[in-house]
């Protein structure tokens, strides 16, 4: 596995941290494996808050690996691929701990769906945003759901239909993506530090039912996101998707 996984457990806190030396793009093996580290630290009863972070100063998260999506090469790899994405949203929704999320730079598919399947995210002023996935060939499907429901149904199509243009972090701000924007990385650690701090001495029992009731009438995502994926799995094997993709991966070099 060329990315990783870390999970670093200090008072109450469990620190979560993925890397992958392509701008933090997620593929398939990081993906299963950030999903069973945050199902473990919503286990683990020393946990009382879980901080998702990327390593690195620059992207938090670059979202699918291009390197394996051209790479797939029938629907069943393609799904089982987007069900990665799936498998770390359904995680993050339903550990029984608030989720902080920490985005120090820019977030990209996959990366905004975290941000958004996050219970409460703090970002840097760089962390802009965009959902490319129309851009080249497929859609925003998986992640979908969480960033709907995070921004709206005019937010959240404003960013899959103008799937080229960034936006800023203020404008992630305005539409509640982001809880907090700050201007250097020192303050941006500075208040999710704080925020988990004092999530970590409040009662798990309260910020476990108010979990449930800030995630309720989504019982249903565990088949909506697998069927999700299949329809990302699906046209990822076009000829259209795939020449975008390669394009892409073009101008990337």
């Amino acid at each position: 596995m060329q990315g990783t996984v870390e999970t670093k457990i200090a008072g109450g806190i469990a620190e979560i941290e993925f890397f992958h030396p392509q701008s933090n793009s997620l593929p398939g093996d990081v993906l299963h494996t950030l999903a069973a580290a945050i199902e473990d630290a919503g286990k683990n009863q020393e946990v009382k808050v879980i901080v998702l972070r990327s390593k690195g100063e620059k992207a938090f998260c670059a979202g699918a690996s291009f390197d394996e999506l051209i790479s797939i090469g029938d629907m069943q790899t393609g799904k089982k691929f987007f069900s990665g994405f799936a498998m770390v949203i359904n995680a993050m929704r339903k550990a029984p701990k608030f989720v902080i999320a920490r985005v120090q730079g820019k977030a990209v598919g996959g990366g905004v769906g975290l941000a958004c399947a996050a219970d409460y995210t703090i970002a840097h002023e760089s962390a802009s945003v965009k959902l490319s996935e129309l851009a080249v060939g497929i859609g925003p499907f998986v992640v979908g759901p969480a960033v709907e429901r995070k921004i709206g149904t005019g937010a959240f199509t404003q960013l899959t239909v103008n799937a080229t243009e960034w936006q800023s972090a203020q404008w992630a701000e305005q539409k509640g993506m982001y809880a907090s924007v700050h201007a250097s990385t020192e303050e941006l650690d500075a208040a999710v530090q704080t925020l988990a701090a004092k999530l970590a001495a409040s009662n798990p029992e309260a910020m476990k039912l108010l979990k449930q009731i800030f995630w309720q009438g989504t019982d249903h995502w565990d088949t909506l996101l697998s069927e999700r994926a299949q329809m990302s799995g699906t046209l990822v094997l076009s000829e259209f998707t795939r020449n975008a993709i390669e394009k892409f991966k073009a101008k990337a070099k």
